[in-house]
């Protein structure tokens, strides 16, 4: 009986689920819920006489949209604009950071340009990028770059400054030239600092992607809403938001994995 006892037990704790995935569960389905009520409370409005278009018909529209060809064009092409002006951007922002955190000559040097550029909202650049670039994909991309390099380069930096001197002096009395304190103590402190900023980036840039998809664009999300509010077409306003929105969750959802992969060594509640 006694063995059994123990058995039973045995099989209890390993079907039980670990403290890990209750960790995950539950905000998944708070996130779900979440979801839930919101569509609900859309369609509440819509049927109280709200002027906006019911989920069923947004839905009617994406599938019409789908079934073209046309969504997937527009998203193919805004997505494009934003990987490559995000990629660019946060990878200028962390090589730019790094050095102006490291070097006390880099800092004095670039600093105020950069608080300069970053009281210019990207959208204002806009009319000057079309005169020096024309009205092609370069100035499209070129803002989101602005975009994303301004809102990541400060983050980078204050990750750089902040590291802890006692953890680079302990390096330095071990022997640790400055190329290893970099890649083994200043790299690893300031990455949870480099990925928020990223993380900031990435909302920037498709913040600022429908301004851009002005630039004489013919296929995007932002000009498809653009060109359906000539027709007040609140269907297809709707689809083009929520795609935007699903793709910015889903890439912000795939910077937060790589931090907590990055950062596991971090505390978290």
């Amino acid at each position: 009986m006694a063995v059994l006892s123990e058995r039973s037990a045995v099989l209890e704790a390993e079907s039980a689920p670990s403290p890990r995935r209750r960790r995950f569960a539950v905000p998944l389905a708070l996130n779900a819920v979440s979801i839930l009520l919101g569509t609900g409370l859309w369609w509440a409005l819509a049927a109280l006489g709200v002027e906006i278009p019911a989920p069923p018909e947004v839905a009617g529209k994406a599938g019409e949209m789908i079934a073209d060809g046309t969504l997937l064009k527009d998203t193919s092409a805004s997505l494009a604009r934003v990987l490559a002006g995000f990629a660019l951007g946060t990878a200028l922002a962390i090589l730019l950071g790094f050095l102006m955190g490291w070097y006390g000559l880099v800092r004095s040097l670039t600093e105020p340009w950069v608080q300069f550029f970053r009281t210019i909202p990207p959208l204002a650049i806009i009319p000057l990028a079309i005169v020096l670039m024309g009205i092609g994909e370069v100035p499209k991309i070129f803002v989101i770059f602005l975009a994303a390099f301004l809102a990541c380069v400060i983050s980078t930096l204050q990750g750089v400054v902040t590291v802890d001197r006692t953890l680079i002096n302990a390096a330095r009395v071990l022997g640790a030239g400055d190329a290893t304190i970099f890649r083994r103590v200043v790299v690893p402190a300031s990455s949870p600092f480099i990925l928020v900023g990223m993380r900031v980036g990435l909302g920037s840039a498709w913040a600022t992607l429908v301004a851009a998809e002005l630039i004489a664009a013919q296929e995007g999300l932002g000009y498809r809403m653009q060109n359906a509010q000539l027709y007040y077409d609140l269907p297809t306003i709707f689809v083009s938001l929520i795609t935007i929105g699903i793709l910015g969750l889903v890439m912000d959802r795939l910077l937060l994995l790589a931090e907590r992969r990055l950062t596991g060594w971090q505390e978290r509640p």
